[in-house]
């Protein structure tokens, strides 16, 4: 049985078919896998897993499933009172928080990325956010004072890690964090990793549209992977083992005013949507970190992504950027 299907992506960013996945028949050859799904972090997750012994693997999913769903409470700035959402409300009491190791590791790597990128990646980007979310309800413009409001409150500086004591301070009350960039990616490694403790290596993870892959199926160089949802040729179908691959863009939810597209994803650097409708695909060694260079490219842009990219080791980007109604491809490759 040769199966096709679309995978969304749905959390915070929104954005709608990310990869065409092929799955049951590689060169050829007709394969059966165990395939498992669940709803989570406001879209579906999926589990591919290439093993015979049904019970293992029922028993792998469902602990990977309840990982993702532990993460999410911790993850979401949906939810009230998860881990998160508490840490953005200390803001106002000015005094470090203790938080959890998943929560110190995301946003210690995102603090990184931040400086790195100049900005062009920000967890602290939450007001502007949710400004622009009720944007996009109303379907007007912010106002210059929202704007202006957000902003001042966006930046990594503001954030402050003690690294011994696993304490978290936000130094500028008001300051909302936003882990939409990179959490889907993140919780899908943690599932891999929880997977792989059944023993079973041969799996791959659909966190609503990033995946991460572990060993290819049985008998097979990896798992086929259609990049991108638009059907150009110059976008590849890869074969894909061990690795990561997250897509993030501009294309298909927006907020139009006078003619002017602002996507419901957001330049840390501006408070405002962007505007460059763009997607962008990457590929790398883990799902923290394609998720959020996904999300810090299309800030970035090809060029100035071309030099992060070398920096964190990425084996190929793949950029669609839409001019007048024509798509344009860039590609970056690895050069090791």
């Amino acid at each position: 049985m040769n199966e096709t299907f679309a995978l969304p992506f749905l959390w915070s960013k929104s954005l709608l078919i990310t990869f065409i996945l092929l799955v049951g028949c590689l060169n050829g050859k007709s394969k059966t896998y165990q395939k498992f799904s669940s709803d989570c972090m406001g879209t579906k997750f999926t589990i591919l897993i290439d093993d015979l012994n049904r019970s293992n693997c029922q028993s792998a999913a469902d602990a990977a499933f309840s990982k993702a769903t532990f993460l999410n409470s911790i993850f979401s700035d949906y939810i009230s009172n998860s881990e998160i959402s508490r840490l953005s409300n200390s803001s106002h009491e000015g005094r470090p928080m203790n938080v959890s190791n998943e929560l110190f590791e995301i946003i210690e790597y995102g603090q990184k990325l931040s400086e790195e990128t100049d900005g062009a990646f920000d967890l602290t980007v939450g007001a502007a956010s949710r400004l622009w979310r009720i944007a996009r309800f109303r379907k007007r413009f912010p106002s210059e004072e929202n704007l202006s409001n957000a902003l001042s409150r966006i930046g990594h500086t503001h954030l402050s890690l003690d690294k011994t004591s696993k304490k978290i301070r936000i130094l500028k009350p008001g300051v909302l964090l936003d882990l939409g960039g990179i959490a889907k990616g993140y919780t899908a490694d943690r599932m891999l990793e929880t997977i792989q403790g059944f023993g079973i290596k041969r799996c791959l993870i659909d966190a609503g549209g990033d995946l991460v892959i572990g060993q290819a199926p049985k008998g097979e160089s990896g798992w086929k992977v259609k990049v991108g949802g638009k059907n150009h040729p110059d976008l590849p179908t890869l074969i894909l083992s061990n690795c990561a691959v997250a897509t993030s863009g501009d294309t298909n939810q927006f907020l139009e005013i006078d003619g002017q597209v602002y996507s419901h994803l957001i330049n840390p650097r501006t408070a405002v949507g962007l505007m460059s409708r763009s997607q962008v695909t990457v590929i790398a060694g883990n799902g923290m970190t394609a998720d959020s260079l996904a999300s810090a490219s299309l800030v970035l842009g090809f060029n100035d992504s071309a030099k992060i990219f070398e920096a964190y080791n990425i084996a190929a980007a793949y950029f669609v950027k839409n001019n007048n109604g024509k798509d344009y491809i860039f590609k970056f490759e690895s050069k090791s």
